[in-house]
């Protein structure tokens, strides 16, 4: 007999069907009889003929002609949304998908795999594993870890010995010990009462990293779980079935127990969870359909879920990636700027950074050198002002090494960080099976990442910083010698006017941002963590900060590009005009006044999606290849050819470097 799992006005009801010759209209209809049937109110309506409504598929939120046969619209199983007619304006609708779910509807269950060992994740493998391009298998190695750990735990169960979290309560409460036929049940609680976060849920990319970064910490065999357990998770992320995790709650030490106690949750079958084929709907109906059954929890599995810095170091993974992302893309869009503004590539000089050799600097004075006019890559607009009279550039263009350059090195050092934590177990009580005993201690606390994090955001700030005064620069006719706000007939036409004014203010707000979070300590749990490292909100917000410096650049790119429109027919160097040609593919050049923000969130994509970088990256190794012996030692945060991005273009074999 089919069945579906229909969604209706936040509840979720499993709706046989015994004859597949039914309309999609009928399964409506049955799904709102039920929902009143279980309201004393009836949900407000009189009957189920007073209630029109759409339905449409949880995947996707493709709607559905009620008049379609079951059996041809849907298949067994399928998840459906029922809308009634005005929900969706109201303010306590919820409906059964994420923001921005078209991102999702393309989902396809990978192919590959990752093997975790707890020692060797990097922090591209998460947010690979994040964007579901891999499945997760564990080493041998990894295994015996595991099953060596747990043999410890059952013969503390056995011999009844009293230890913290395993066979007594938890935090004020680890004085108390938990009878033998109680433990179970203790593990249970403390996830459900535990799972207390507010806030909007994680997105699925978000929560698949946070789940897969607690399978790698479970693997390195010093939490306790069982094999068993440990297995059934992992079924639980490989068919994509990530729990509702609200992204506020965690103080960031002894862990991130709010959020990862939502992790536990759905994977138990409790609260809610979603997958590409279900949307979000109760936990246990996600696990059924994919044919999975909830994990019951043994004597101190809960704890091992729940008890690390996970939440801080899977988005600290997101941020240092995307930091990277923007900082070498920073580069190219500094490099176009100073060429529309006709300055001068003598403060890139090899031996002005040799004096001051900071790694971060000289990488990023050889990328300016690399893309702007050399005899390499000859330019036609620097050519046309090289006897000008002007002796140097504003520090936004010749200060670029030194500025980029400092926050290079601050990626580098806070990538170290994470990439250590990554690897770390953070538990309490640690299981060293070696040793046939558990040791409390405090590798729950977050105070790395959340330091490292903080100071990520602080660096990561000034690209934004420098570029908006950039922005101003190409702007301002008087400082740049073009058009006024970079548009003809201005006065009729405002140009870039408003643009300028949008990186200001996203300037501003990064700058309350980037307050230190991790100097702030309240006592929680009475007094039992007495120092805490408020992780959780640096995370969250060095993304802001970054997604802010992405966007602030995605304006000075098109900018850099509408000034390029007033110099034609002039050309710059080859790198760059690659570049312009990009972004020309998407955003055309302004002749007049036109509707901004799609071509800002245009420009912001080829950013996000490293398309910039991309493009003038097989120019500048060439450039590298030609230009440093191969005896100088290249700094960690260099690039070489292992670290262009897989899918960066290559040059036509036929073109002229």
């Amino acid at each position: 007999m089919p069945r579906y799992t229909v969604h209706v006005r936040g509840e979720w009801l499993a709706v046989p069907c015994q004859n597949a010759q039914l309309t999609v209209g009928c399964l409506g209809r049955e799904a709102v009889r039920r929902y009143m049937k279980n309201k004393p109110d009836n949900g407000g309506f009189a009957s189920v003929d007073d209630v029109c409504f759409l339905v449409r598929r949880c995947k996707g939120l493709g709607l559905l002609d009620n008049e379609d046969l079951l059996e041809v619209a849907l298949e067994d199983n399928e998840f459906v949304e029922v809308v009634i007619e005005g929900d969706a304006m109201s303010p306590d609708f919820i409906p059964s998908q994420p923001e921005g779910v078209y991102l999702y509807s393309k989902y396809r269950e990978p192919e590959k795999y990752i093997d975790l060992d707890g020692d060797s994740l990097t922090t591209e493998d998460l947010v690979n594993l994040g964007k579901g391009r891999y499945k997760i298998k564990l080493t041998p190695v990894a295994e015996k870890k595991v099953q060596e750990s747990r043999e410890v735990i059952d013969r503390i169960i056995e011999e009844k010995t009293v230890v913290y979290g395993i066979t007594t309560g938890f935090g004020k409460f680890a004085r108390t010990v938990i009878p033998v036929s109680k433990l179970q049940e203790l593990q249970v609680n403390l996830v459900r009462s535990h799972s207390a976060g507010v806030g909007k849920p994680f997105s699925p990319e978000r929560c698949r990293m946070l789940l897969a970064l607690r399978i790698n910490v479970l693997a390195k065999g010093y939490s306790g779980i069982s094999l068993e357990t440990l297995k059934q998770v992992i079924e639980i992320f490989n068919a994509s079935c990530l729990s509702y995790v609200p992204e506020k709650g965690t103080v960031g030490a002894s862990g991130d127990l709010a959020p990862l106690s939502h992790l536990a949750l759905g994977l138990i079958g409790e609260g809610k969870m979603w997958s590409p084929k279900s949307g979000w709907a109760d936990a246990k109906y996600v696990l059924q359909a994919h044919g999975l059954k909830p994990v019951v929890l043994k004597p101190k599995e809960g704890l091992a879920l729940i008890n690390g810095t996970q939440m801080i170091t899977s988005l600290g993974c997101e941020a240092v990636e995307r930091a990277s992302a923007i900082a070498r893309q920073a580069d190219i869009v500094a490099a176009l700027t100073l060429e529309v503004l006709k300055g001068t590539t003598k403060a890139f000089d090899t031996d002005i950074h040799a004096v001051r050799p900071h790694r971060g600097q000289i990488e990023v004075a050889f990328r300016f050198r690399s893309l702007l006019d050399s005899d390499h890559h000859p330019s036609e607009i620097a050519e046309s002002h090289r006897f000008c009279d002007r002796v140097q550039d504003a520090y936004t263009l010749r200060c670029c090494p030194q500025v980029h350059g400092v926050v290079n090195d601050t990626i580098a050092f806070v990538k170290d960080i994470i990439t250590t934590e990554l690897n770390s177990a953070t538990d309490n009580p640690m299981v060293f099976a070696s040793r046939g005993e558990t040791i409390s201690g405090g590798n729950f606390h977050g105070e790395y990442p959340a330091k490292a994090l903080d100071y990520l955001a602080i660096g990561v700030h000034e690209l934004a910083a420098i570029s908006e005064r950039r922005i101003e620069r190409l702007c301002n006719p008087s400082l740049s010698e073009l058009p006024a706000f970079l548009v003809a007939e201005g006065g009729l036409n405002s140009g870039f006017m408003i643009a300028h004014c949008t990186a200001a203010a996203l300037v501003s707000e990064s700058k309350a941002l980037c307050h230190p979070s991790s100097v702030d300590s309240l006592s929680t749990s009475a007094a039992t963590e007495d120092h805490v490292s408020m992780g959780g909100w640096a995370a969250r917000k060095a993304l802001r900060v970054i997604e802010h410096v992405e966007q602030v650049l995605a304006i000075e790119l098109l900018a850099a590009c509408q000034g390029i429109e007033f110099l034609r027919p002039l050309k710059t160097t080859t790198p760059l005009e690659k570049v312009y040609d990009l972004v020309r593919s998407v955003v055309r050049p302004w002749i007049k006044d036109r509707f901004m923000a799609p071509d800002i969130e245009a420009a912001h994509r080829l950013l996000l999606e490293q398309k910039v970088w991309n493009v003038a990256a097989p120019y500048i190794e060439k450039y590298k290849m030609e230009h440093i012996p191969e005896s100088r030692p290249l700094s960690p945060t260099a690039f070489s050819l292992q670290s262009l991005h897989q899918k960066a273009t290559k040059i036509p074999e036929t073109e002229e470097l």
